[in-house]
């Protein structure tokens, strides 16, 4: 239940936690464990739990808006390996739709790894309003020392800091360096026995943005219905998803997968030696060349996000929040950018082909040139005309590779 009076929750979620505030709002929650093969989930469970009840006080008071966490099913992973937050998204999206909740807290016991590969704590992102805490980290000790139980109490309040911490993240607040706040940097305190309150500027903020916590929701009827209303999200939060694109190097994308970057080069070295196609990138106008090389990157992005199953959740549902929409675009947006970088990449070998290793002289004999002098700009339009085919051959046959990386590098930040 978003916000307050949007209908009745399943009654098997249970409650975990809750704590009135000062007006008629209320933030839902869901706690989502997910565990490894061989580890306890009611442990996990009764141990998530626990921090929920230990955070929701203090995030009462900054609000002033009530708070619910719902204890959701566990789900059990498939081995014990290190996990990055984005592998934990379709699950905890699926939750979001299902509860429908404001926020998703995932707890699990196994490591987690930032995009740069460090272990961490726990991420969040803002942009899906998902955040990830990982005991792995929390019970970690000082060398010789045996691993921190649980039920340690500097784990406990530690546990209950950085959820705090992350969620004022989803919430839109920032790291205060030297503040002493709930906010600063999260650094693991072995005396820590309570969770520090945010400062006078951040709970400011959080009560001025109250209003804007419970999730938009719509029942979109129909392919055309879920695009008009994933549009209309975007356009309410372009701040955002500009955040987000800033922060993926998108345009970088293909350099991580060189099966992508091999399936678009490989047919255009070849090309680029063959007569046709630069007759053809001769005799077409600058106009058609452009909108075949847009169309093209477009068609290209497109296809990835549905071949790949790119959209959150993988699952058809009912019901679409506001944020798994903002996500949908933004993943698609570095798809699109992503597809511009191949472009990029992809033009810049074959116009370096063009001007250091292909004889022009070669062009005089070809009959089918009026004019056989060539410029640059005619070795521009002709490497775009290669590079447009060499982009729609490596999503058709490359693909991506690890379709994680790609949520990843949108959404979730490289620290707690």
């Amino acid at each position: 239940m978003s916000g307050s009076g949007s209908g009745e929750r399943d009654e098997r979620a249970l409650v975990a936690a809750e704590c009135e505030g000062a007006t008629d709002l209320r933030v839902d929650v869901g706690v989502l464990v997910a565990h490894a093969p061989t580890s306890d989930p009611g442990r996990l469970q009764s141990f998530a739990t626990r921090a929920a009840e230990d955070a929701v006080d203090e995030l009462a008071s900054a609000t002033d808006v009530a708070w619910r966490f719902y204890l959701e099913e566990t789900a059990r992973l498939a081995d014990h390996d290190p996990r990055r937050p984005s592998e934990f998204l379709d699950r905890a999206t699926h939750r979001m739709v299902e509860g429908p909740y404001d926020l998703v807290v995932v707890v699990t016991d196994v490591p987690l790894v930032s995009s740069k590969e460090r272990f961490v704590p726990g991420l969040a992102s803002p942009l899906s309003r998902v955040a990830v805490v990982s005991t792995a980290e929390l019970r970690s000790a000082p060398r010789g020392e045996p691993r921190r139980p649980l039920d340690d109490d500097a784990v406990r309040w530690n546990t209950a800091t950085l959820l705090v911490h992350l969620v004022g993240h989803l919430l839109g607040a920032r790291h205060g360096e030297a503040d002493g706040g709930v906010m600063e940097p999260f650094r693991f305190d072995p005396e820590r026995r309570a969770v520090p309150s945010f400062d006078a500027d951040v709970e400011r903020h959080l009560r001025s943005v109250a209003n804007e916590i419970p999730a938009t929701e719509a029942r979109p009827r129909g392919p055309l219905g879920r695009l008009a209303f994933h549009v209309r999200s975007a356009a309410r939060n372009p701040g955002q998803i500009l955040q987000a694109l800033a922060n993926s190097r998108a345009p970088l994308l293909p350099l991580s997968l060189p099966k992508l970057s091999t399936a678009a080069l490989t047919p255009t070295l070849v090309i680029v030696f063959s007569a046709e196609s630069w007759d053809v990138g001769f005799h077409l106008s600058d106009l058609t060349a452009a909108l075949f090389a847009v169309v093209s990157v477009l068609a290209a992005a497109l296809y990835l996000l549905f071949v790949q199953n790119l959209s959150f959740p993988r699952k058809r549902h009912r019901v679409v929040t506001e944020h798994t929409a903002l996500v949908n675009v933004t993943v698609f947006l570095v798809l699109l950018l992503a597809m511009v970088g191949l472009f990029a990449l992809v033009w810049a070998i074959i116009l370096v082909i063009e001007v250091a290793v292909f004889p022009t002289n070669l062009m005089s004999n070809w009959p089918s040139l009026e004019d056989p002098a060539v410029g640059f700009v005619d070795l521009v339009r002709t490497a775009a005309f290669i590079s447009t085919i060499g982009v729609l051959s490596g999503a058709l046959a490359g693909g991506l590779e690890n379709r994680l990386v790609v949520s990843h590098l949108a959404l979730f930040p490289d620290r707690p």
